[in-house]
């Protein structure tokens, strides 16, 4: 059975913008999917990105015209300038890796709902009303967003680590089990017709 490992940031528009193609084309192959939440600027800082604030204004503009073109292509609500971004994302991934440690509900979803809140519905995924929110709507216990913030912590920094050690430098980015990477929800397909054999 193939395997995949999602490196993801809570406060990533291109993981918003993935949807939830990923777990379709997982479900597609029988793949399975652990889900890694990561500090993605501490990535930046180790494999050479840049935070978008920082960047020229070259990228700044296409950014501003890449990000509606993929919404629009993806079918999704999506707000260039949301109300609460920047914002702190460990809240958020400390109580996805509660829930992921919980089981009982959709990952996938929970992984939407949280960035969607962000990008689509101008809430601040630092809040615990909205995190709860999230989580309820996934279908885990909202109560998760007050426990295991130790242990998430620990996961996240950890997350971090193994993502610079395999090559990890954006969000979100797909490892197969064979070692195989895919950055990008630009990406989803050729994951996609590599699970397939066609690639």
């Amino acid at each position: 059975m193939a395997h995949i490992d999602l490196f993801f940031a809570t406060l990533s528009p291109y993981a918003y913008l993935a949807g939830q193609r990923l777990e379709a084309v997982a479900a597609k192959h029988g793949a399975t999917v652990t889900y890694k939440p990561f500090d993605i600027l501490g990535a930046f800082a180790r494999t050479g990105g840049t935070p978008p604030k920082d960047r020229h204004i070259s990228r700044i503009e296409y950014r501003a015209q890449e990000l509606p073109r993929q919404a629009k292509k993806a079918g999704l609500p999506f707000n260039l300038k949301p109300a609460f971004w920047p914002t702190n994302g460990a809240p958020s991934a400390y109580a996805f890796i509660a829930a992921q440690n919980a089981g009982g509900g959709d990952l996938g979803l929970l992984m939407h709902a949280i960035t969607r809140s962000c990008w689509a519905e101008e809430k601040d995924i630092a809040q615990d009303a909205v995190i709860k929110d999230c989580l309820r709507e996934a279908g885990f216990d909202p109560a998760l967003a007050d426990s295991g913030l130790l242990e998430g912590a620990e996961t996240y920094a950890a997350n971090l680590e193994e993502a610079v050690e395999r090559g990890v430098f954006g969000a979100p980015f797909y490892i197969t089990d064979t070692g195989a990477r895919f950055w990008g929800q630009d990406r989803i397909d050729d994951l996609d017709a590599y699970l397939a054999g066609d690639l």
